[in-house]
């Protein structure tokens, strides 16, 4: 199975149809994040048979130019948001390593991090406007998926939203790993020296999976 095969699948459900007309309606009205470009961009980066490690996040980043299709990564020569700053102190912290103020996470991506947004576009400075149009359902899908896949794969939960998937991640071949938020207003309650990078790193490495770089 691939992803191809999972959005095949959901493109002839009526959920799916209705949500791919409500999304070309979006784009062609506002403006809308990612680029159209960008928007499957994880799935692509981050081919099924090839993810070792899951990050979710909930909707894209709603200013210009930050929102790449990739959960928590912005383009190049963007400002680093306050999560993905404390994602990187917190990486930091556990490896030794000098983060940059790149928060392009394609580096991860790469290396089998599926970086997931739940939901995957967002009308410029109206976070969760495309909240309950379909986006979640889809999703879903490819978090069961992913979940019944054979190989290990690490899960990395943080904050409430991304919590709320556990109860669909029930194969005793993965990890599941939850924290608070990144954010500002609850990192430092949990986030920051909870280890989760170096934990996942370990369950891939007892795995016999490669492990993650995490520095960028």
């Amino acid at each position: 199975m691939t992803f191809d095969d999972i959005y095949l699948k959901e493109s002839k459900k009526a959920y799916f149809i209705e949500l791919l007309a409500f999304i070309e309606s979006e784009y062609s009205n506002k403006t809308i994040y990612p680029p159209k470009t960008n928007l499957f961009q994880a799935f692509k980066l981050t081919p099924l048979n090839q993810v070792k490690v899951v990050i979710i996040g909930q909707d894209p980043y709603h200013n210009p130019n930050q929102a790449n299709g990739l959960a928590f990564s912005v383009n190049e020569n963007v400002t680093l948001p306050p999560s993905l700053k404390n994602i990187y102190k917190e990486i930091e912290r556990s490896f030794g390593y000098s983060m940059s103020n790149n928060g392009a996470l394609s580096s991860w991506a790469k290396q089998g991090v599926l970086l997931l947004n739940t939901i995957l576009t967002v009308e410029e400075n109206k976070p969760l406007s495309h909240q309950n149009k379909g986006w979640e359902t889809f999703t879903l899908e490819i978090i069961k998926a992913l979940n019944a896949l054979k190989q290990p794969i690490c899960f990395l939960l943080f904050g409430q939203h991304a919590k709320q998937y556990e109860k669909h991640l029930n194969n005793p071949n993965h990890l599941v790993l939850k924290t608070v938020h990144p954010s500002p207003l609850s990192a430092h309650r949990g986030f920051i020296g909870s280890d989760v990078f170096k934990k996942c790193n370990d369950y891939l490495k007892d795995k016999e999976i490669s492990t993650i770089d995490w520095k960028v």
